[in-house]
């Protein structure tokens, strides 16, 4: 191509080939090329590496065969009501009844050694060692301690 600059311009206007882009060409050219440009980073990224990481056990657990082998372990029931009574002899007894509705456990000194009665079924009587029993839940209960005789107690 020869000629002035203007007409080297003009003849590349008229092919539709622009020295300068108006601003509008431009902005209009980034919002095709951006989303284009994140949708192939993404190709390439998510092609990189479709492994599983590489794990090493430095330090293998001896007892993993005895665990994986064990029985299930089946947890205590959960302790649902704490009550403190008082007995018709003024004696003050502290019981713990157990999720299950079928255990409790029951302590005549607070913070001592408690003693753990079990029912035969839901609604049956609470009986344990050293001649414990309980019978009935909530506000008014019926117990005997240490094999005496059972006494209406309150809390």
């Amino acid at each position: 191509m020869t000629g002035t600059i203007d007409e080297r311009h003009d003849t590349l206007s008229h092919a539709g080939l622009t020295a300068k882009a108006s601003p509008a060409k431009a902005e209009n050219l980034m919002t095709r090329i951006a989303p284009l440009t994140a949708v192939a980073a993404m190709l390439v990224l998510a092609a990189c590496n479709n492994k599983e990481p590489e794990v090493i056990d430095t330090n293998p657990d001896p007892m993993a065969n005895q665990i994986a082998n064990a029985a299930p372990v089946e947890l205590p029931p959960a302790v649902t009501d704490s009550g403190i009574y008082r007995c018709k002899d003024n004696s003050i007894v502290y019981v713990d009844f157990l999720g299950d509705k079928t255990q409790a456990n029951v302590r005549t000194k607070k913070g001592g050694t408690p003693v753990h009665v079990q029912a035969e079924g839901e609604g049956k009587p609470l009986t344990g060692g050293n001649g414990f029993s309980v019978s009935g839940s909530g506000k008014t209960v019926q117990i005997a301690v240490n094999g005496g005789a059972a006494q209406t107690c309150n809390r």
